[in-house]
C-alpha cells in the first residue's frame, strides 16, 4: 500500500507561481512513474506532467515551458513548479504514483489551484 499526501495549492493571480508537492509513504517502487493530473469543473481529468524512474519528464502541450516536474528520490516526493499561471490552469490537481508499465496506481487527495484576479 502507498499513501500520497499533497500540499501547496491555493489562490494566485494570473502570471503568478505555485509549487505543489506530493509525498509517498508505504511501498516504494524501483521502477515507477510519478504523474500530476488535473480536473477542472465539467472536464475530464487530464495528465499535466509525468516523470519516470529513468528521469524522463513529459508535459502536456498546454503547460510546456511553464511547469516543471521534479522529484526527491531520498524523500520519495514529487513536486510541480507552476509558473506564469493562467485562469485556465484552475483545477483540482492530483498526484499519481504507479509501477512503470502499469495503469492505475495510487492517487493523492487532490489540491485546489485557483488562478484568478
Amino acid at each position: 500500500q502507498v499513501q500520497l499526501v499533497e500540499s501547496g495549492g491555493g489562490l494566485v493571480q494570473p502570471g503568478g507561481s505555485l509549487r505543489l508537492s506530493c509525498a509517498a509513504s508505504g511501498s516504494i517502487f524501483r521502477l515507477y512513474v510519478w504523474g500530476w493530473y488535473r480536473q477542472a469543473p465539467g472536464k475530464q481529468r487530464e495528465l499535466v506532467a509525468a516523470l519516470t524512474s529513468g528521469g524522463t519528464p513529459n508535459y502536456a502541450d498546454s503547460v510546456k515551458g511553464r511547469f516543471t516536474i521534479s522529484r526527491d528520490t531520498a524523500k520519495n516526493t514529487v513536486s510541480l513548479q507552476m509558473n506564469t499561471l493562467r485562469p485556465e490552469d484552475t483545477a483540482v490537481y492530483y498526484c499519481n504514483y504507479r509501477v512503470l508499465g502499469t495503469t492505475g496506481g495510487y492517487w493523492g487527495q487532490g489540491t485546489q489551484v485557483t488562478v484568478s484576479s
